[in-house]
């Protein structure tokens, strides 16, 4: 591992000031919440920082407040805090239990929010030393022709990695809002806008700047009438990122669907929405058929890949599965 400054920063207008100091003075620098994830890129060598900041030094930047309209959620609120959370439980049980699908018990006592948002790729050839895959400034791709199991099948090309956060699926089903500061100030978006396609930068999957953080999550209420699921397919039971995860909520009225939001995790580089299975759905009863079709629409434009062809079907049962969980 490189050699680097820990700085243990007491603002975040601190912070933002040294990201930004040290850009201009072409040296590499990252934040730091719960660190898990990032230290082990940095074990992996594929993070090399010259700093770190710890944002764990800003105080009261772990909160979870429930206000008129919904819940602020700071940056560095743990997973496990989200997952225990009383009012989160009974008003977002999705990202309830999302948050606790994350990682492993000892990881979700530490890792953050924001942290799991903001996670790179899992992808074996991005971690490991032995390749200077696309997304580390190399030529190719190698999932193209090498084993790309567990790899993008929608919104593919010329990266194929998959978006590895649990949250992040259901923030985009609950229509979350995403804070951002930065030298001109803060800045709000929808979480939805927050991911990048490798279409649209291959070395990136998030629109942060290098002097830029995520300070804030807004999510609210859903609308009455709703109810919402989130599952995800893991190789293992224990500790593993999804192999395809999926996120809805529904809000029906005397058993017709009003509205519908249908997002997926493992199958994209970015939580992939499925706005035209949404459409299909506004208006019509929800029972099998219906799930089953809107499923079906989902993944319509799906590219799996030689190995990951089973992710389509796969997906599809889940979407059926988890519309019929959310009426």
């Amino acid at each position: 591992m490189k050699s680097f400054e820990n700085i243990d920063v007491k603002s975040v207008k601190e912070a933002v000031g040294l990201l930004q100091k040290f850009q201009q003075q072409k040296k590499s620098a990252a934040v730091v919440g719960g660190g898990s994830e990032y230290l082990q890129l940095m074990k992996d060598h594929v993070a090399e920082p010259d700093y770190l900041l710890n944002l764990k030094s800003i105080p009261g930047l772990d909160y979870i407040k429930e206000e008129r309209g919904g819940f602020r959620i700071g940056a560095l609120a743990k997973l496990a805090e989200i997952e225990e959370h009383p009012a989160v439980r009974e008003k977002l049980l999705i990202l309830s239990d999302a948050a606790g699908e994350a990682a492993s018990p000892q990881i979700r006592n530490a890792g953050t929010l924001a942290g799991n948002i903001c996670q790179r790729p899992f992808c074996w050839y991005f971690r490991s030393s032995n390749f200077t895959c696309l997304r580390k400034g190399g030529q190719l791709c190698y999932t193209v022709t090498g084993d790309g199991r567990f790899h993008a099948i929608l919104g593919g090309g010329p990266s194929y990695i998959t978006h590895p956060s649990d949250t992040a699926p259901a923030l985009v089903a609950l229509g979350a809002q995403i804070k951002i500061a930065g030298p001109a100030g803060e800045r709000t978006m929808p979480l939805e806008r927050f991911f990048v396609l490798p279409q649209v930068d291959y070395s990136r999957e998030n629109i942060l700047k290098p002097d830029e953080i995520v300070t804030e999550i807004q999510v609210p209420y859903p609308k009455s009438g709703s109810k919402g699921f989130y599952h995800k397919v893991r190789e293992r039971l224990a500790w593993d990122h999804a192999i395809v995860a999926v996120a809805t909520v529904v809000q029906s009225s005397g058993g017709m669907v009003r509205e519908a939001r249908v997002v997926m995790g493992g199958v994209a580089p970015i939580p992939w929405r499925a706005p035209k299975a949404e459409g299909f759905l506004r208006g019509k009863k929800l029972d099998e058929a219906t799930a089953q079709k809107a499923g079906e629409i989902a993944l319509e434009g799906a590219k799996p890949l030689k190995d990951n062809i089973y992710k389509v079907k796969m997906a599809q049962d889940l979407i059926q599965r988890g519309l019929l969980a959310s009426v």
